[in-house]
C-alpha cells in the first residue's frame, strides 16, 4: 500500500538526508526538487521550499488528511527543515482526464476534507494534482492547503472559521479543473464527504497539530472550520 496509513502518527521511516543519498532523477513540480535513491535502493521524491514554515504547513496538512482517512503520499521526516519528503512512487495515472468515472467518484469523497483545509489546489493546475498508484486514488501535494498558497504565498483572511470551499471547489470559474472534479456531485455526496470531517473530534485535531509544531490559534481555526461544515449539516460537530 503507497498510500499512508490514516491511522498512523508521525510518519514512520528514516529521516531523509539528500547529502547522503544519490540523486537519479530531477524535479516534477514547481519547487525545486528531485528523485534520491538511499543506500538500500529506496527511492523518494524531495522538494526544497523558501521556508520551514512553508514544509511545516505541508506536513501537518498530510497528518489531516491522513486523520481523516484521505489518502495521500507517505510523507516522511527531512534532515533539512525546509524540505518535503515522500516516498517515491510510480504512478499509473496522473490527470484526472484519464480517470475512470469509478475513480473520479473516489476523489469526489474527499471533497470535504479539501474543502476543510482550504486545499485551493485540490485539482491541480492541469487536473494533475490527483494521481492512482496500486488502484487507489489519491491528492500528490498538498502544498496548497492551510495557510499558504500553492506557490508559496500567505492566504490570510481567505482562510477563515467559514469553508467556502464547499462551493467554490464546485463552481469557481478561476478553478475549471477543481469545477469539473466536483462541480458535478449530487447533494447527498457533497453531505457524504462532509461528514467525513465533521466525524472527528476536537482533540484529536489538536493533537496532530500540536504534533506537528502547528499554533494552538490553528487548531481553533480548524474545529471552528468543522463546526461550520456541521452547521451546514444542520448537526453538531464531534467534540470528543
Amino acid at each position: 500500500m503507497i498510500a499512508s496509513d490514516p491511522r498512523a502518527g508521525s510518519p514512520p521511516g528514516p529521516v531523509i538526508d539528500i547529502s547522503r543519498m544519490e540523486r537519479i532523477g530531477g524535479r516534477l513540480g514547481s519547487n525545486p526538487g528531485g528523485i534520491y535513491r538511499d543506500d538500500e535502493g529506496r527511492s523518494f521524491y524531495v522538494k526544497s521550499l523558501e521556508s520551514p514554515d512553508l514544509a511545516r504547513n505541508e506536513r501537518l496538512a498530510a497528518r489531516l488528511y491522513r486523520l481523516a482517512g484521505a489518502p495521500t503520499l507517505l510523507y516522511l521526516p527531512t534532515q533539512d527543515p525546509a524540505q518535503v519528503a515522500t516516498l517515491f512512487v510510480t504512478l499509473e495515472k496522473r490527470r484526472l482526464s484519464r480517470f475512470s468515472e469509478a475513480e473520479r467518484r473516489a476523489a469526489q469523497h474527499w471533497l470535504g476534507v479539501h474543502a476543510w483545509t482550504a486545499n485551493w489546489d485540490a485539482a491541480g493546475h492541469d487536473g494533475d494534482n490527483q494521481g492512482v498508484a496500486g488502484g487507489t486514488v489519491l491528492t500528490l501535494d498538498l502544498g496548497g492547503a492551510l495557510e499558504f498558497r500553492a506557490q508559496g504565498d500567505p492566504k490570510g483572511r481567505a482562510f477563515g472559521p467559514k469553508v467556502r470551499e464547499l462551493d467554490s471547489l464546485r463552481s469557481d470559474p478561476d478553478n475549471p479543473h477543481a469545477v469539473r472534479l466536483f462541480g458535478d456531485m449530487a447533494e447527498g455526496a457533497v453531505r457524504d464527504a462532509i461528514r467525513v470531517v465533521t466525524r472527528l473530534a476536537d482533540d484529536r485535531i489538536r493533537q496532530v497539530v500540536a504534533e506537528e509544531g502547528g499554533a494552538a490559534a490553528l487548531a481553533d481555526k480548524l474545529i471552528a472550520r468543522k463546526a461550520d461544515m456541521a452547521a451546514r449539516l444542520g448537526q453538531r460537530s464531534d467534540r470528543r
